[in-house]
């Protein structure tokens, strides 16, 4: 049994649709950890200060992160590694890898260190509502320090993975992270309180590191630490990865600022936000994520190879089935996001006022979960083809659109009582205290697909792929969306009598026959418009998704 688990972790998989199924299989076995990781932190601290503290702390260290560890992307990475790779030698591309390990750990170690010093002054200037619990936040912060250190070194392991196209392994490591968590939450929160679920990331940021080891062990661009560096090439890959670092940075700026506004609201309202933005995670992760992950090596390669006919045709193609499958999840989450909430997060502390506003939260932010999954995707279409500097400006405008749509739609709530019964009526929240909080949602779900708008702009122009099919093809999916939405709503209904809604058996299968009858919906109005995506899914499962070669065997590895 166990040979069998190694065998299929080290399988190569190859081919658009199966990686990105394999993908997508992986991501989603690692988005349920995820629930059930914020499950337990619902019930033991329902949506409260215990909780502000813990998502606030993680803010910095993830930022750090970003600006680092982006250095050590696989998307970066990649081209400068294959393009040393011969038949005969990979020694040039294992000195790459190694110069970037080792100018990372010194880097890294200098500025995380003076954040660990500085934390006292940086918390309050950052979280401008919580100041009296800055002693609190300050020290779960200096314990996530360690996390971005451990996951950017798995980052290089990453790309020795991905290279070898071994999805699985590459794909079990969020896992183990998940993991990591919910033993500190078991373990070492009753012992060293919420400190004990900052070292449970520590230790689930090791293991999503040391799972990828014993390929990295035996593989040909195994490294380590170097003292010579070729800093032309140093330069030539921070002019590639600075633009991208900075990108990704100002996602993390937005959601540290976001979480700022959102601590000088109702308490709770940060793990509101928080819990809400975990959950519409779950299908970005395995839609979106899983496309763009498994489509990037390939353009990458195409690219380089001049192949643009192809490299424009699996453009299209990772964004039809992105669409095929995003939009028709929106209309369903709309519709069954109180039952998701409920049975995710509605146990112990986390009460029914706390599940209507997550509920809302959830459903504006939702609203532009096709653009965040495009958005992955044509982020990494623009790295394959050595455009880093495009995503940056487009990515600064939507960070600056954000951060001002929050303020001003908060700005507004504020100062107009009328705003406070259209939010309540429009999103069910009426005397539920903290509704400002869906401000916040609502700016970023605008500000992301105004974003997505016009990068889809240009990167048409610039790779002059084919867009005359997206209004047909969006209609497809807005039509799937609304039928399967609409089938959900009149399971709901009809599954009602009988069932139990206090119970967490009677609101899972109420949710459950909704999902089922809205999925169904899905599939039988893509059946009826005669969606291409449609069979090429179906023809895709039918292919040798798992009976791929095992080109490592067990006994490399043990």
């Amino acid at each position: 049994m166990v040979k069998r688990v190694i065998k299929m972790m080290y399988k190569e998989v190859r081919g658009l649709h199966q990686a990105a199924y394999v993908l997508a299989l992986f991501a989603f076995g690692s988005q349920l950890l995820a629930l059930v990781r914020d499950r337990m932190l619902a019930h033991q601290f329902g949506a409260g200060i215990e909780l502000d503290i813990y998502y606030a702390a993680f803010r910095i260290p993830d930022l750090l992160y970003v600006l680092f560890a982006s250095t050590l992307s696989v998307y970066v990475l990649i081209p400068f590694v294959v393009s040393r790779i011969t038949a005969s030698d990979s020694s040039q591309a294992k000195l790459v890898l190694g110069q970037v390990f080792s100018l990372f750990l010194i880097f890294y170690t200098i500025l995380a260190g003076l954040v660990w010093v500085l934390a006292p002054y940086i918390v309050p200037v950052v979280f401008p509502g919580m100041l009296e619990q800055v002693p609190e936040i300050t020290a779960v912060l200096r314990v996530l320090l360690l996390q971005p250190l451990l996951l950017g070194v798995s980052s290089l392991f990453g790309v020795i993975t991905q290279i070898g196209h071994r999805f699985v392994l590459y794909a079990i490591s969020p896992l183990i992270y998940n993991l990591g968590i919910i033993l500190g939450i078991i373990f070492l929160y009753p012992v060293i309180g919420v400190s004990g679920i900052a070292w449970g990331v520590v230790f689930g940021a090791l293991g999503h590191m040391l799972v990828q080891l014993p390929l990295v062990r035996q593989s040909d661009l195994s490294f380590g630490v170097v003292t010579n560096f070729d800093w032309l090439l140093i330069g030539s890959i921070l002019k590639v990865s600075i633009p991208r670092a900075l990108t990704l940075a100002m996602h993390q700026i937005v959601l540290l600022i976001l979480v700022g506004i959102a601590s000088l609201m109702t308490v709770g309202s940060v793990a509101v936000f928080q819990f809400a933005y975990n959950l519409q995670s779950v299908p970005l992760a395995i839609i979106g994520a899983s496309y763009s992950i498994a489509a990037f090596p390939l353009l990458a390669d195409l690219y380089a190879q001049k192949k643009m006919d192809a490299f424009r045709i699996h453009i299209v193609t990772a964004l039809r089935h992105i669409i095929f499958w995003s939009v028709p999840v929106i209309g369903l989450i709309i519709v069954l996001r109180a039952q998701m909430v409920r049975v995710v997060l509605g146990s112990g502390a986390f009460d029914w006022g706390d599940t209507r506003l997550t509920a809302a939260v959830l459903a504006l932010l939702c609203i532009s979960l096709f653009a965040q999954a495009v958005n992955l995707l044509l982020v990494r279409v623009f790295y394959a083809g050595g455009y880093t500097k495009i995503p940056f400006l487009v990515t600064l405008f939507g960070s600056i659109s954000a951060v001002g749509l929050t303020y001003s739609l908060y700005a507004w709530y504020v100062a107009s009582p009328e705003a406070h019964t259209a939010i309540g009526v429009l999103m069910r929240t009426n005397a539920v205290a903290g509704s400002e909080v869906l401000t916040i949602a609502a700016a970023y779900s605008v500000a992301i697909i105004l974003q997505v708008c016009v990068l889809m702009i240009v990167a048409a122009r610039t790779f002059s792929f084919d867009t005359a099919w997206i209004p047909l093809h969006a209609f497809r999916s807005v039509l799937a969306a609304v039928v399967g939405g609409f089938c959900a709503y009149a399971a709901l209904n009809f599954f009602i009598f009988g069932i139990d809604e206090e119970t967490f058996i009677g609101i899972f299968l109420q949710g459950f026959m909704g999902a089922l009858a809205g999925i169904l919906g899905v599939i039988l109005t893509y059946y009826v418009v005669r969606s291409p995506e449609l069979s090429e899914v179906f023809k895709s499962f039918k292919g040798r998704l798992f009976k791929t070669e095992v080109v490592v065997s067990q006994d490399d590895v043990l």
